[in-house]
């Protein structure tokens, strides 16, 4: 197997923009325009490329930037309609599973390509829907091709998941070879709608599997816009379907239906485990589910750091997506020595923040997804107020516009060690500062999370930096990253993988060894 090709740097990441600013701003502005005027649609669950409307509930979507505005209506599948499409993904499985491989990839690989001409209409959605950033909004609509071009490329580089073995007689032939599991369903969370949805329901549509969708119910008109673009390509009829409503119920009969083969999901770590062991074990026989269940990450500042670069790499991880992302940096430990200058410099760039409507040039911080988030976060505060001091932020937003929508300030706390804010996942921009002694001291408390999914280090001393790749206890490190201390994974270029109560496979998205975990080995032996 040759190794990955590396595409050229995509011109929009979660980091970095390239070519004409001002062009970028004014596609963005002219589709976020175009797509507020259709805002308020009804949409219906598609079934081998066709809408079905049996179900009853309907559900009006409410953006997290102003409440009053409402991106859609959307209604909630029945069971019978989750049956369907269970159904008709089965139905189109054998012609799809029997596609050529290199078929298979140029079918994506289109796909791909229509995502990257319609990324300013996907990005407006997405930060309306979710309350991105349009640096953040492009960038998810980006990496959502390069997912599957990335996946393209390990199924062309391994050619099709097909080798031969060794002989014990010369008449005797023998093939291994990687093959479909059969549907899978894909569950996506709303922080990454695009890129997420897309990465899962690409990689196993590239395997050769067919797909049952199922959005996170608060960005379901970005998940009918990824539909629309799936269900208009060369994709058999059926081989990708997609079912509006809550996990609850939706999710729920979705992920005990029989004719499920495998699950693929990105979300919270306990609904995560409960799919492992009730679908994953709980049957006549296991099937596989790959999840990546969070994170609660960590950062260590040590004595010699560029604190500088620290204060940056860290804001920019802990505030960027409202601190929504898996990978967001939520507790620094730094040692006590530089302690006063690190936070200094980290209050400093916070206060340059601009909180507002993200769709709006410049802002960085927008809202928090839902009124639940809001609650979270002031649940959190007062823990700290309690427990710890409050060095920065702690508040909701009530100026008016933004009373409207749900803004929190980024928020910077100071706490024991032993505090269950250090544990647990809060999804949100809050960030807790823990002082220590010394490097060992502050890998031993970064360690001491049950999850494992990214980690950053700020050091110039090679031992410290050669034990924190060897002994740091997650998936993803990155060290003296100033452009974010734990945030800004790329296909290709940095696996996402989830380690401990991050990850449920061991290998993850964005990495090498992602498509073959939508397959499954066979031996094939031929003598004559």
């Amino acid at each position: 197997m040759t190794a990955p090709t590396l595409r050229a740097q995509p011109k929009i990441t979660y980091s970095a923009i390239g070519g004409n600013l001002d062009e970028i701003d004014r596609g963005f502005e002219e589709a976020l325009e175009r797509v507020k005027a259709a805002f308020g649609e009804k949409h219906y669950s598609t079934v081998a490329g066709g809408e079905v409307k049996g179900g009853s509930t309907v559900v009006e979507s409410h953006s997290p930037i102003d409440r009053n505005l409402h991106p859609g209506t959307f209604v909630t599948a029945s069971t019978e309609e989750v049956n369907a499409a269970v159904e008709a993904a089965r139905a189109a499985k054998q012609e799809w599973a029997s596609t050529p491989w290199r078929e298979r990839i140029a079918v994506m690989r289109d796909i791909a390509e229509s995502i990257r001409a319609r990324r300013y209409e996907l990005a407006a959605i997405m930060s309306v829907e979710v309350g991105k950033t349009r640096l953040e909004a492009l960038g998810d609509a980006e990496e959502a091709a390069d997912l599957i071009d990335y996946y393209a490329d390990q199924v062309e580089n391994a050619n099709g998941f097909a080798q031969p073995l060794g002989q014990l007689s010369s008449d005797e032939r023998t093939q291994d070879i990687l093959r479909p599991y059969g549907v899978f369903a894909v569950i996506s969370p709303f922080n990454f709608p695009m890129a997420l949805a897309s990465g899962m329901s690409g990689a196993a549509l590239l395997a050769g599997n067919t797909v049952v969708f199922k959005p996170a119910e608060n960005v379901s008109l970005t998940g009918s816009k990824l539909a629309e673009i799936f269900n208009a390509s060369r994709l058999p009829k059926g081989a990708f379907n997609i079912l509006y409503g809550p996990g609850e119920s939706v999710g729920k009969a979705l992920t005990e239906n029989p004719g499920i083969d495998g699950i693929a999901f990105t979300g919270s770590y306990e609904v995560g485990m409960q799919l492992y062991n009730r679908f994953g074990g709980g049957g006549k026989h296991t099937k596989p589910v790959l999840g990546e269940l969070g994170g609660k990450n960590a950062t260590i500042v040590t004595a010699g750091a560029d604190i500088e670069a620290a204060a940056e790499g860290v804001m920019r991880s802990a505030f960027g997506l409202q601190g929504q992302k898996c990978s967001a940096c939520s507790r620094v430990y730094v040692d006590r020595s530089v302690a006063q200058r690190f936070v200094d410099l980290l209050v400093e760039k916070t206060k340059t923040l601009v909180i507002g409507d993200p769709t709006q040039r410049g802002v960085f911080v927008g809202p928090v997804i839902d009124e639940a988030a809001v609650k979270r976060f002031e649940n959190a505060v007062q823990r700290a107020k309690r427990d710890g001091t409050i060095i920065l932020g702690g508040e909701r937003v009530t100026t008016p516009p933004l009373d409207r929508g749900n803004y929190v300030t980024p928020t910077i706390v100071e706490l024991p060690l032993d505090h269950a804010l250090f544990r647990e996942e809060l999804f949100l921009p809050f960030l807790a500062v823990g002082i220590v002694d010394s490097f060992d001291a502050g890998l031993r408390e970064a360690n001491r999370s049950d999850y494992g999914l990214t980690a950053g280090l700020f050091s110039k001393d090679e031992t410290e930096i050669d034990r924190f790749f060897d002994e740091m206890e997650a998936g993803v490190l990155y060290v003296n990253r100033r452009v974010g201390a734990t945030t800004g994974a790329w296909p290709g270029v940095q696996s996402f993988c989830g380690w401990k109560g991050s990850g449920i496979t061991g290998k993850g998205g964005c990495g090498p060894y992602y498509v073959g975990q939508f397959l499954r080995e066979q031996s094939r032996t031929r003598v004559g």
